[in-house]
């Protein structure tokens, strides 16, 4: 018992940490490169729908604060990434529209049960799409020199970790299935953005 208390930290506190970190790969590259070639711009914004929805769904139904609170850090993470991508891409005037649109929906929420597991019952399927597209984006550029792999890699990680937390702490069936829904996708566009580095390439 005492050790699965323990197992039970260690995930809890390892997942919070390697989430503190968990786009600055990405960011790093993205900033690096200064262009977004094989970076899904559409695939992000579905994400942090995704997170928005899922952290509210939390808060909303008083769920223990370690089981969500990277949560807020990865949204900070996901709009600085927005942010650059879209000053890459020239399209600046698009980031007010988008902080109208996520801050209003971020609100609408928890304005009413239903709307909040209405959304929460959607959440799987909106993180899904997201990292499809990212998918689709690497396919068809056949190019990940702008993706990290260590972000994509430690994102894996951490959804394994909330597997693991949610079976112990809520058993929260929607969450559950979220979490093992995002670990599979993780791994495979790890798995896609290793097989698409120029240095695998060349290998080849």
């Amino acid at each position: 018992m005492e050790s699965d208390l323990l197992l039970l930290h260690f995930a809890n506190f390892s997942t919070l940490l390697v989430c503190m970190v968990l786009k600055v790969p990405q960011i790093v590259v993205l900033m690096r490169a200064r262009r977004t070639a094989g970076v899904s711009v559409n695939s992000l914004l579905l994400e942090l729908t995704g997170f928005i929805v899922f952290v509210s769904y939390q808060m909303y139904y008083d769920y223990p604060p370690l089981t969500y609170l990277e949560y807020p850090i990865l949204i900070a993470q996901d709009v600085i990434l927005l942010i650059l991508i879209l000053h890459y891409d020239g399209n600046m005037k698009h980031s007010l529209v988008y902080a109208a649109v996520f801050v209003g929906g971020w609100k609408l929420l928890t304005v009413e049960k239903w709307i909040i597991d209405m959304a929460m019952s959607v959440c799987t399927l909106i993180s899904a799409v997201s990292k499809l597209l990212q998918l689709q984006c690497l396919w068809r550029s056949k190019d990940s020199a702008q993706v990290s792999t260590l972000t994509w890699a430690l994102a894996s990680y951490t959804c394994l970790a909330r597997i693991f937390t949610t079976m112990v702490t809520t058993g929260d069936s929607q969450v559950l299935i979220r979490f093992v829904a995002m670990t599979a996708l993780n791994v495979w566009v790890t798995a896609t953005v290793i097989y698409y580095k120029p240095s695998a390439k060349k290998h080849d």
